[in-house]
């Protein structure tokens, strides 16, 4: 006779997570530690390449308006790019969560500007700053694939954002070591393109 008591004890088993999200997790771990171990001399020169790289592909492509992003966990920090993106007419404008389940929305931006803390901690532009539909996004990642699919935090924002039926051009900003082996999921978003540090 079997005991039930023995049942009830037992603690219940958690979900498998997806092959695919174990992998993810995994690889998001390992870019995450490399790009904090990154010496600061050498995140300068490489910041200063994609940069750069963004530039010219802004000029080639008319870019008049463009979603950049501030920079949080050792992304690349591509201010200079931006005041001079700035100072030759092109509007800019920050992301700004509105919702767990929700695409991201875009608030007008200039270097310079205050920016205050939102829900999560992150710097956005005042609630007053104008909301604008960027004609491209610069998109930080964590990692991508050769697919030019993004490995970012999990939270997927970009991928809700890019989903739209008129969605802007999405551009890629990573280190060259984060192109890593993974397969897409359903919800994954492609990129347009990558811009990295690489010669």
């Amino acid at each position: 006779m079997t005991n039930p008591r023995i049942a009830r004890d037992t603690p219940p088993q958690e979900p498998e997570q997806r092959p695919a999200a174990q992998l993810k997790n995994t690889l998001r771990a390992d870019l995450l530690a490399r790009r904090k171990a990154l010496d600061p001399k050498g995140k300068r020169i490489s910041d200063e390449l994609i940069g750069r790289r963004l530039l010219d592909w802004c000029t080639s492509h008319a870019v008049t308006s463009l979603g950049v992003y501030h920079p949080i966990r050792g992304e690349p920090d591509l201010l200079f790019a931006y005041n001079a993106l700035a100072a030759h007419g092109v509007h800019l404008a920050l992301p700004v969560v509105v919702g767990k389940n929700a695409p991201l929305e875009f608030r007008r931006w200039l270097p310079g500007d205050p920016l205050e803390k939102d829900a999560l901690g992150t710097l956005v532009p005042a609630v007053t700053s104008p909301l604008m539909q960027p004609q491209a996004l610069l998109v930080p990642c964590v990692g991508y694939n050769a697919a030019q699919c993004r490995l970012g935090y999990g939270g997927g924002f970009y991928d809700r954002t890019l989903a739209a039926s008129q969605r802007p051009m999405a551009v890629g900003v990573c280190y060259a070591f984060g192109l890593v082996e993974f397969t897409g999921e359903s919800h994954d978003m492609s990129l347009d393109l990558v811009l990295t540090d690489a010669v």
